[in-house]
């Protein structure tokens, strides 16, 4: 099989690793990548369908994986269905209707409660509805939950502990366009009081496998404090998604959100995830994401033993109820190393020291960039160091063991991931 993989980032550092370890991968490329993954496929420069497209056919690829959101919500996985020579490449994301899930905050509610999939009560503004919106919010209890309905590189959340501060951000964001386009509409919710992880499955539209659960920390400061990111580190297992609660979330949120899919005639493929809130052992949807979660993929795909590009394989025939999932029993855990200032203006251009010196560690590259021979930090999340072990804690101290050999200047980590969970 030859396979092309869109992104660069640490999710895709992590695809691109468990691609690199099947049986069945011929040539496996990477558009754009970063300098981490050089050493599981070839890095090509690739801008806009068309010329995605034309790689492909020269190729002869068999499979596109999108990592990122925003070429599925702009339709790639269409644009392949429309050309006569692209439509039988196995495209790993689904159609621009189904990325709406991630695409659109009401597109998502309205299809959860359609479905009767629980989440948090809602109602949807634009800026000619502001007033309606303001009454709205005096209905709810603080906190205030405002989503910006459209992509806004994971910022587009806020919430709020007074009315007045909720009333203010809402102008802000239809008014004052604070996200752009991204909050022409704005999805006001009740506030969901619980603990948060992640689920993820592969589906072929028909059938689904489960794959590892997931913790992420959202924000920047320890004690989650502090403005949000991207994700500072993540954990898997989750201790307290048990059997009990899995089981629910299976029967209660991906069943109903698949069967949902078929029902609405939207063809999708790919990867699902769920975003939710354990709200006293009872799951509760907070977000759709159509592709994988980052820092999350760090951690679930270091323990993934089974081999991916025959999940893709059986994605495109519509046959994944035969796929043989396996999952290592250890724990997974990653800290991600960023620069200095982030998530707000930070430097780049930075060199890394000390790449070679870490043991018993995956490495992700994230927002890396070569110079002749040196690394150097490219963005606001610089690496993402995953390690193994018996347990969280063992895993844990690998990853601030190794983390002690790489330095960069004002490089800046959560030393508290995980600690929440051993309490």
């Amino acid at each position: 099989m030859n396979i092309l993989l869109l992104g660069s980032g640490g999710r895709e550092s992590a695809l691109a690793r468990v691609i690199a370890k099947s049986s069945l991968k011929e040539k496996f490329f990477i558009a754009p990548g970063n300098p981490g993954m050089r050493m599981w496929g070839e890095c090509v420069n690739l801008n806009g369908f068309e010329e995605i497209g034309n790689f492909c056919k020269k190729e002869k690829i068999d499979i596109l994986v999108v990592g990122p959101e925003q070429p599925l919500v702009d339709g790639v996985s269409d644009y392949f269905a429309n050309d006569a020579e692209l439509k039988n490449i196995t495209v790993v994301g689904p159609n621009k209707e189904g990325a709406q899930l991630e695409g659109s905050k009401d597109f998502s509610k309205e299809f959860m409660f359609r479905h009767n999939i629980p989440t948090a009560k809602y109602k949807t503004f634009t800026k000619e509805t502001l007033a309606a919106g303001k009454e709205f919010l005096k209905t709810l209890q603080a906190p205030y939950v405002l989503k910006a309905d459209g992509l806004a590189a994971g910022k587009g959340v806020l919430i709020l502990s007074s009315l007045e501060e909720a009333e203010a951000e809402l102008d802000n964001m239809l008014s004052n366009e604070k996200f752009g386009k991204a909050s022409a509409k704005v999805v006001i919710e009740e506030f969901l009081s619980g603990i948060e992880c992640s689920v993820f499955v592969m589906t072929d539209g028909q059938h689904y496998v489960l794959l590892p659960e997931a913790k992420d920390y959202k924000r920047v400061g320890e004690g989650d404090t502090g403005l949000n990111t991207g994700g500072m580190g993540s954990i898997s297992p989750v201790p307290f998604c048990d059997k009990d609660f899995m089981k629910k979330v299976e029967e209660e949120v991906i069943k109903p959100t698949i069967n949902g899919l078929v029902e609405d005639k939207i063809h999708y493929q790919g990867f699902i995830f769920f975003g939710l809130m354990n709200v006293n052992g009872e799951p509760y949807v907070i977000e759709y994401n159509v592709r994988m979660g980052d820092p999350e993929s760090e951690s679930v795909f270091a323990r993934y033993d089974a081999d991916i590009v025959e999940a893709f394989v059986l994605m495109g025939k519509k046959a994944l109820d035969k796929y043989a999932m396996k999952i290592s029993e250890k724990t997974a855990t990653t800290v991600m190393l960023c620069s200095g200032g982030y998530p707000e203006s930070y430097e780049k251009g930075k060199e890394i020291l000390g790449l070679d010196n870490t043991k018993d560690a995956i490495l992700y590259h994230a927002g890396t960039k070569v110079d002749g021979e040196k690394i150097l930090t490219s963005g606001g999340r610089v690496l993402a160091v995953t390690c193994l072990g018996d347990n969280m804690q063992d895993a844990l101290n690998q990853c601030y063991q190794n983390i002690e050999k790489i330095s960069f200047d004002k490089m800046y980590f959560r030393r508290d991931i995980g600690k929440d969970l051993m309490k």
